[in-house]
């Protein structure tokens, strides 16, 4: 490849190019970027396709990068150029990563493919295009449209980044029950754009058209920017008018949508069992106090409740269940209002402690008899205090709940085992579900509240003849909310004229039986001679179901051989339909050596664990940046070069593998620390790192009510002690004492001077001083103590909480790689006054950063003001102490400060 290498970022088929110089910016052209979906009764076939052109005299290395719905499978890829195809091959995992392995050790390969974001994921291929070629790139995936809150919900992420010629969204829907309602909205449409948009409906059919001419995508007449960069989101629901639901039928498949309407919603009985730990300090605890205020507001008069919140003690509200009478419900908003975080994690005796009460409540009668019992959990953390080993907390929970009611485990943040929640929540016929931090985190709990607010069915079940059904999808349910929809599929033996069902269930006032019977050839005919449909879609869509509903199962099995069954069935599907699940991989070969390949794998929710980086100053919307790190080897005469890929993805980071490589075409300056290429606005550039962007800096400071955060190092002298923080309104002072060589810090004090309480914190563990009595507290076990307010919470040899009431919560991390060192960060900095001063103290009010108007690394550098002092720093990618982890990553600015 002639010149340097240069990053393409591609989001929803959007390309841009990131060059040395800004005229280049486009040098990457997209001259044709369509996305055609064809919606048959909910099951979405969207194909994108992107046609590219480099402008330019030489090759360019471009990246095709794709936001898609976490729920699709990816079915097919392929490249085409100068008119040879390259296609994505669709192989079992693990053999593709072998390959892949194989391929890495002898440096072939390019880089894995992997993010996960809150409803969206990438995929991503990069290919080498060659000077005034053209690239033809398609995707096409598949997903099964989930009815929610009575609506179902088509999303498109629309980030083109530059102006494209021909530009369209083409939707056809086509849903025989008819359609009841059908909206358009977007994050980005103007009076301009909105010429651009055509909906044609009728009674079965919808057509949906986004055609923007380069006018309208414009922002003004003089600039060359778009105006494109937000959500395409189409919402639909369908007519309904038999109770039994509705049968539809292609080529001897089936599909069974039952949803009924105007039933009456069933009492709850909820327990709300809250984290308050140390580690919700702040924005967490916050926002879960709005949301619980909100959702208390919601219930219903005929339901019962209670609250339990949990730290390394549990504490309940009331120790009974109470009818949400209005006096009771402002008696528990004012309870919610004084939740503070501190402590540890007992998550096994906080649900013991729900299910004893629900037990009790059922013992002593004071709950109705047609009522549905659930109990929500929100943590934001591992359990730490009482019983911590997963496995014996998911056994516990299993026994005490025993099929009696319905867990719930919403996961805030990415410090939880999304897996250890996942199971225990299916093992308890409830449902998992993460809560990204954000800005709208209440909103999100609010939402999940709002989907499990209303039961108005129990213990479903949906019965066909056996002698007629050849393979059958779930049928059986124990829960119906109002606003959802059951979905079950099969394949109907050919010697059938007419399917019956029936449908028995539970409502609050009754028992209910619906019976239907659908006649196979008038059915099938529905769908023929239609345009709208896609091949033998029920089939694929009950192969979709099929495999979904098997890798649930899988998580909550007990017996692994009929795990590995699930398993193996669902890896069987995936290879037979072609889709890219968990069990699969899609190979993507390298048109520019047969030999190299990406591949695309399905990330899972679990993955965001393993695989994440806080991005301060970005949003969570789903975003993921490829990076070329090039370091020279040897003099810069030397022909050898070490090159890594480096995958920035949304709130994660994964360092792809080294591979070596010629650089005779390509001469590199060898770094001296690192540099930067010129980014274009809105993107950030390629980085080339020296090993310091990958160290542990010694503090991590979070900016009071900013969303930024300062990755500090200070030139301090070896076992020095330094003031980090004295506060004298809040009545606290913090020490540091760095290490032999400076490298880190090995001893804090923090001294609460109105309380006169000392806590002593170094390598071996803390030590409390109060009235000349010690208390100590080892890294090796977890524990907690309380000393005049003062509580110190240990998590065995992961961190160190420690909190006073209405004063701020720090966190002391104990790592242990490369050498045992200690960590200091604050939970809540906004609670520091204007007179806090010291090393740290003096970042906490009065401080912002700013653009440096003669920088010329642009975006990737700023000045801060600290009190009228201007400091200069930089973005890097620092390790990140916070997450008790060798392998997690924090962007931030970086500076270097001297010691006070």
């Amino acid at each position: 490849m002639e010149g340097r290498v240069f990053v393409a970022v591609l989001v929803f088929s959007s390309l841009t190019v990131l060059t040395e110089n800004t005229e280049h910016k486009n040098a990457i052209e997209i001259y044709s970027l369509h996305v055609d979906s064809l919606v048959t009764s909910r099951f979405a076939h969207t194909v994108i396709t992107s046609r590219i052109v480099n402008t330019l005299n030489k090759s360019q290395e471009a990246v095709f990068e794709v936001e898609l719905p976490k729920t699709a499978f990816i079915t097919n890829f392929s490249m085409s150029i100068d008119g040879v195809t390259y296609p994505g091959t669709i192989k079992e995992k693990k053999s593709a990563q072998e390959q892949y392995d194989t391929a890495v050790s002898h440096g072939q390969s390019a880089g894995l493919v992997k993010a996960a974001g809150r409803k969206m994921e990438q995929f991503h291929v990069s290919v080498n295009v060659a000077a005034a070629s053209k690239v033809t790139f398609q995707l096409t995936y598949e997903e099964l449209l989930k009815r929610q809150l009575g609506k179902y919900e088509l999303l498109f992420k629309v980030r083109p980044k530059q102006l494209v010629k021909q530009f369209q969204i083409d939707v056809h829907i086509f849903e025989p029950q008819g359609i009841n309602f059908l909206k358009t909205d977007s994050t980005f449409m103007t009076n301009e754009l909105t010429e651009a948009l055509t909906k044609v409906q009728n009674e079965t059919k919808a057509h949906i058209l986004f055609k923007p001419t380069i006018a309208q995508q414009k922002k003004s007449p003089e600039l060359e920017e778009t105006r494109l960069d937000g959500d395409f989101i189409i919402r639909y629901d369908v007519k309904r008018r038999v109770n039994a639901g509705d049968i539809q039928i292609v080529n001897g498949y089936f599909v069974h949508y039952f949803a009924p309407s105007e039933m009456p919603t069933f009492p709850k009985n909820v327990i709300f069992v809250v984290d308050q730990s140390g580690s919700m300090s702040g924005r967490k605890i916050e926002q879960t106090r709005d949301a619980l205020l909100k959702i208390l507001e919601d219930l219903r008069p005929e339901d019962h409740f209670s609250l339990i919140t949990f730290s390394s003690r549990v504490s309940e509200w009331r120790n009974s269940l109470l009818q949400a009478t209005g006096q009771n419900v402002e008696s528990a908003k004012r309870y919610v209002k004084t939740i503070m975080a501190h402590g540890g994690t007992d998550i096994n005796k906080a649900l013991l402690t729900a299910a004893d009460t629900l037990d009790k409540a059922n013992y002593a009668e004071i709950l109705q008899a047609q009522s549905i019992s659930m109990i929500i959990l929100l943590t934001d953390g591992q359990p730490t205090v009482g019983v911590e080993d997963v496995q014996t907390i998911q056994q516990n929970i299993q026994k005490a709940i025993n099929g009696k009611y319905v867990l719930y485990c919403l996961g805030f943040g990415f410090d939880v085992s999304y897996k250890f929640l996942e199971k225990m929540a299916l093992e308890n016929g409830g449902i998992a579900r993460r809560i990204y931090e954000d800005s709208d985190s209440e909103l999100q709990l609010q939402g999940f509240y709002q989907e499990v607010a209303t039961p108005v069915l129990k213990d479903i079940e949906i019965q066909y003849p056996e002698n007629s059904i050849l393979e059958l999808t779930q049928n059986s349910f124990k829960l119906f909310f109002d606003g959802s929809e059951i979905v079950v599929a099969g394949k109907i033996d050919n010697e059938v004229d007419v399917l019956p069902v029936e449908i028995q269930a539970l409502s609050h006032t009754s028992n209910l039986t619906f019976n239907e019977e659908a006649n196979v050839r008038e059915k099938e005919k529905v769908f023929q001679h239609q345009k709208y449909i896609f091949g033998n879609f029920i089939e694929r869509l009950w192969a979709y179901l099929t495999i979904q509903q098997l890798l649930e199962k899988s998580v909550s099995a007990q017996e692994e051989q009929l795990k590995n069954s699930q398993v193996a069935r669902a890896l069987e599907l995936s290879l037979k339909y072609s889709f890219v699940t968990s069990l699969t991989s899609m190979v993507v070969t390298k048109p520019d050596d047969q030999q190299k390949f990406q591949l695309a794998n399905k990330p899972t929710e679990s993955d965001n664990e393993r695989s994440r980086l806080t991005v301060a100053s970005g949003s969570t919307r789903s975003r993921s940046y490829t990076m070329k790190v090039l370091h020279s080897r040897g003099s810069d005469d030397d022909d050898s070069m070490l090159r890594s890929d480096v995958h920035f993805h949304d709130s994660a980071i994964t360092v792809g593998r080294t591979i070596y490589e010629s650089a005779s075409a390509t001469k590199f300056r060898k770094p001296d620390s690192f540099r930067r290429r010129k980014p274009l606005p809105g993107v950030y550039s390629a980085l080339v790192f020296s090993p310091e962007h990958l160290e542990y800096p010694h503090f991590i400071l979070q900016l009071p009510r900013q969303n930024e955060v300062i990755c500090l190092n200070i030139d301090g002298q070896p076992q020095s002690f330094i003031n980090l923080i004295s506060d004298p309104e809040k009545g606290i002072s913090v020490t540091g004492k760095l290490g032999r060589n400076a490298s880190h810090f090995v001893l804090f004090e923090i001294t609460y001077l109105d309380r006169r309480v000392q806590v002593r914190v170094s390598k071996e563990g803390a030590v409390l001083k109060y009235g000349g009595q010690n208390s100590k507290l080892s890294w090796t076990k977890s524990a907690s103590s309380t000393i005049q307010g003062v509580e110190i919470t240990v998590e065995k040899e992961r961190s160190l909480t420690v909190s006073a009431s209405e004063n701020i919560t720090m966190k002391i991390s104990f790592v242990k790689s490369p050498n045992h060192f200690l960590g200091l960060y604050f939970m809540d900095t906004d609670l520091f006054s204007d007179k806090a001063s010291g090393l740290l103290g003096q970042f906490y009010f009065d401080t912002h950063l700013e653009t440096n108007p003669g920088a010329s690394l642009g975006q990737q550098e700023r000045v801060l003001n600290v009190h009228g002092q201007k400091h200069r720093v930089n973005r890097q990618s620092k390790k990140d102490y916070r997450l008790e982890s060798t392998t997690g990553f924090i962007s931030c600015w970086s500076l270097h400060m001297k010691a006070i």
